[in-house]
């Protein structure tokens, strides 16, 4: 357990790196897109659901190609992605396929 242990912590992605603390802090970005799943559909923003997606997707690849390979910052990314892409579903699926109608609020007393 001990070996494992400091091979983890000598690890070129690992504790004493940046490698390590940058996609562990964000998770706090998909943390709060998970915590989003409650929001009103009218409330998400494209831009911004865009924006998670496009980088869940291209850091993803991305860490798959640097050596070492950084499986930290892959699950955060393929996490970043997937949430994104739900939060999109959400929101196309109200804005174009749902058959409630707007009403405008009435001005009458």
């Amino acid at each position: 357990m001990a070996s494992k242990l400091q091979a983890f912590w000598n690890h070129p992605a690992g504790p004493k790196t940046i490698h390590f603390w940058a996609p562990t802090f964000k998770w706090g970005i998909s943390i709060a897109n998970i915590a989003d799943f409650a929001k009103p559909p009218e409330k998400i923003s494209y831009p911004q659901q865009i924006a998670v997606t496009c980088t869940g997707v291209i850091w993803s690849r991305y860490s798959m190609v640097i050596t070492p390979k950084n499986w930290n910052l892959f699950s955060v990314n393929v996490a970043m992605g997937c949430t994104g892409l739900y939060q999109l579903s959400r929101k196309i699926r109200q804005d174009y396929f749902s058959d409630e109608k707007e009403t405008a609020p009435s001005l009458e007393g």
